[in-house]
């Protein structure tokens, strides 16, 4: 008999929810929260009314970074390795802390990590100061959290103490300053940064290394093998056959590995080509961030007739600060040479967000205008 996916809000979703994906009793996607076109999109890259494809327990749509969210295809033991390993890594079964969206692969996999623990995770409410949620979490297990860079960033700011009480901090979704990490750790913070994607569920790389079971190549990007990976993309064979094949699943992300340690450069569609030279917004943005007059940054390439594309800067600026760009390109150029410093600068009030915590690219675009 054909199954189908029980979809669930995810201001509704259960431990029970997420515990019976796990058994592979009732397979499961949650929907996101947001306004009706994010729920549109949603359902329709989950397709509800179809059969799903054999051995899925799970599926999660993706961030859309890149252009339309797709259904991503996930086992029940896929969840399992990816759960098992990470616990193996970080030290042991503990308590998590659930400060992300349920939507996403992160959000998911503390829900899924912490019953795979036996101990369900405590949740974040919004507004919810995070001292006042460690109180909440069981005194002398150990505790474990997974947040967004931004995230981490603000709750330095405001509470070092409490992320101070975790025993690991994974931090993930998106490219972590090096500043930001330094920062983290000299404040006694234990941070671990994670690689992964949905496709993979979720983080499989930790602070560099692959967790136990987990392929890595790089080829012409960075490929990825192992028990955690997906099986597809849903209702989408096309796709699946361009993004996994032979055991291996073709990821959109440039990277080096050296001695088993992988270092990720960013995304390779992302990549600004000014001049000639190859610039990775990533690395525009962590300089800009260091920057005093610079509170949060999004870096894209826009074309150029003299250049081929230029290098363009969306930033939010620090309280009381007005950054200039005449002072922000000398800053950059010092850090990452001539090329990389933006040639056009955008203020904006705030860096707009996918369902996924990560920044959303294309809304910032679209809050730049064309000159």
């Amino acid at each position: 008999m054909a199954r189908h996916l029980t979809l669930v809000p995810a201001a509704e979703l259960s431990d029970d929810d997420v515990r019976a994906a796990l058994d592979g009793d009732r397979p499961l996607a949650v929907l996101p929260s947001g306004p009706s076109a994010v729920l549109d999109a949603a359902r329709a890259a989950l397709r509800p009314d179809e059969p799903l494809e054999p051995g899925t327990d799970l599926v999660v749509v993706t961030s859309g970074s890149t252009g339309c969210g797709r259904g991503v295809l996930l086992s029940a033991a896929a969840l399992r390795a990816s759960g098992t390993a990470a616990l193996d890594r970080i030290g042991g079964p503990g308590s998590w802390l659930l400060a992300l969206p349920v939507s996403a692969i992160a959000g998911l996999q503390v829900l899924s990590r912490a019953l795979l623990a036996g101990r369900p995770a405590t949740r974040l409410t919004d507004g919810e100061a995070l001292a006042s949620a460690v109180a909440r979490m069981p005194a002398g297990d150990r505790l474990y959290t997974s947040l967004v860079p931004t995230q981490l960033r603000r709750f330095l700011d405001a509470e070092p103490d409490a992320l101070r009480a975790f025993d690991a901090v994974l931090v993930g979704g998106a490219a972590t300053d090096p500043a930001l990490l330094d920062r983290a750790r000299a404040e006694g913070v234990a941070v671990v940064t994670t690689y992964g994607m949905t496709e993979t569920a979720g983080g499989c790389v930790y602070d560099g290394v692959p967790l136990d079971g987990v392929g890595v190549r790089v080829t012409d990007g960075i490929e990825l093998a192992g028990p955690v990976l997906a099986h597809g993309y849903r209702r989408d064979p096309e796709g699946t056959a361009a993004a996994f094949a032979d055991g291996w699943f073709r990821t959109r992300d440039a990277g080096v590995l050296d001695d088993g340690r992988l270092t990720v450069l960013g995304r390779l569609d992302d990549v600004v080509i000014s001049g000639g030279v190859n610039v990775a917004p990533a690395a525009v943005e962590a300089a800009l961030r260091e920057h005093p007059a610079v509170a949060d940054a999004v870096v894209l390439g826009r074309p150029d007739p003299e250049w081929g594309q230029r290098v363009v800067a969306a930033v939010v600026p620090a309280a009381g600060a007005t950054p200039l760009l005449a002072d922000l390109r000398p800053w950059v150029a010092e850090r990452l040479g001539a090329p990389a410093a933006p040639r056009e600068l955008h203020l904006i009030d705030g860096v707009p967000t996918l369902h996924t915590g990560k920044p959303d690219r294309r809304a910032v675009a679209a809050l730049i205008p064309e000159v």
